[in-house]
């Protein structure tokens, strides 16, 4: 081969080891970054990067967490339930509590807005409706809504407090030492025993009493002797959203308060025909009387007697004048010993028509014979005087009579021992 062919083949294979070295170095150049040690002889190209504006951060509302009691759609609720309404991490601004007949009860809010009550009472058979406004910690404002319905009664019933004679008591008046306070239901009470526990007597100076149920309506209060001049008397009965028994609620909460007056005590004893009158212990009048005639008729089934019956009464009330009718006890008015007439200066003490009253016709035989139909007889003068003398509660004693005792259905309540008396509560 001509030397000029072989050198240039010389060329090539050097061109080759040429580019092999170059390879070599790429190689090398390739593995450098994932060296643990890197060479001191390769560096690493700078990286550019592109500045950019930042995205706004969106920070969640924070509303007050605002809670209902009772809660959302609660029904049958008791009227006497707790209601509130809280708030945290926030506070309340406004909050209305309203029935579904538009009435608005009142509440109050703590000084910190961190709970409201009501003041007002809730009602029976009502939907109410909580509108709570409120503000959370972050200032965001929110308003938070909840329903619940009351207690449906299948009856209501409210009591009111009476004399024995029927009379409403009346608030700051004054009665007399004996005075009966009876609380009358509108509806007859299936647990007298629930109802007897909402009915309330304080007194001062404090004594000791009791109730007596004398029918499923009426329970009568007094106290184990008469109470002392100038005592003061407040009955309550807070029977507003409590059970009775057989689904009967208390209506609403009622209560009657009086002051005791003087010791006014008379005494009418049969044997000397005489009423004697005792003003704080001292006696201050003496009356003739002409008494119930005795013995008895019966007329239509009904046995009619005609005793003063003995025992311890109150006086009731009393008219001038009243109109008498023999009929109301069931003596027909044309029958032998009816009558109907107007008497004056009339004074009742009992519930079937005994009264200390005016009758000039009996004058001659008061002191001495009695021939009233049950009443007491007097003349003008003392019928009048005694008339005017006398307030409901004070003590007319009736002694040494015929025919059967005063009952407590006539105005007998201070006729029971005192412990025949308390035997008549429902616990």
């Amino acid at each position: 081969m001509p030397p000029s062919r072989r050198r240039h083949r010389r060329h090539a294979s050097l061109l080759v080891v040429a580019l092999a070295g170059v390879v070599a170095t790429v190689v090398v150049t390739g593995r450098v970054p994932m060296a643990s040690t890197p060479s001191a002889a390769v560096t690493s190209a700078p990286t550019t990067t592109t500045p950019t504006t930042p995205a706004p951060t969106t920070v969640p509302a924070r509303p007050a967490a605002v809670s209902v009691t009772p809660g959302w759609d609660a029904s049958g609720v008791d009227v006497l339930a707790p209601v509130a309404v809280t708030a945290t991490n926030g506070v309340l601004s406004r909050v209305t509590l309203i029935d579904d007949t538009g009435a608005a009860v009142d509440g109050t809010m703590t000084p910190n807005g961190l709970s409201w009550n009501p003041t007002g009472p809730l009602a029976y058979t009502r939907t109410y409706t909580v509108t709570a406004q409120s503000t959370g910690v972050d200032g965001t404002a929110a308003t938070t809504t909840s329903t619940f319905s009351t207690l449906a009664p299948a009856n209501q019933t409210k009591v009111y407090f009476r004399t024995t004679g029927g009379g409403v008591i009346g608030d700051d008046r004054t009665y007399g030492v004996g005075m009966i306070v009876v609380a009358h239901f509108d509806e007859h009470v299936p647990d007298r025993a629930a109802a007897q526990k909402l009915l309330t007597v304080t007194t001062n100076p404090p004594v000791t009493g009791a109730w007596n149920w004398v029918s499923d309506t009426d329970a009568h209060w007094r106290p184990e002797k008469y109470y002392a001049p100038d005592t003061t008397v407040r009955a309550s009965a807070t029977v507003f959203g409590k059970a009775v028994g057989g689904g009967l609620y208390g209506q609403e909460d009622t209560s009657a308060s009086f002051t005791v007056g003087a010791s006014h005590v008379s005494i009418a004893d049969d044997t000397t025909k005489q009423v004697e009158v005792y003003d704080n212990g001292t006696l201050v009048r003496t009356m003739p009387t002409s008494m119930g005639m005795g013995g008895s008729e019966v007329i239509d089934g009904q046995t009619i007697s005609f005793w003063t019956q003995r025992g311890t009464y109150t006086v009731l009330d009393k008219a001038n004048p009243v109109v008498m009718d023999s009929s109301t006890f069931g003596l027909p008015v044309n029958s032998r010993l009816g009558y109907k007439e107007s008497i004056n200066w009339a004074t009742r003490i009992s519930n079937d028509g005994i009264y200390l009253h005016q009758l000039d016709a009996t004058v001659p035989y008061q002191g001495n014979t009695d021939t009233s139909h049950g009443c007491l007889n007097l003349n003008q003068a003392n019928a009048q005087w005694f008339f005017d003398y006398s307030i409901p509660g004070d003590i007319v004693q009736v002694k040494n009579t015929g025919g059967s005792p005063l009952t407590v259905a006539q105005n007998g309540d201070w006729s029971l021992s005192w412990a025949d008396w308390q035997a008549g509560s429902a616990y």
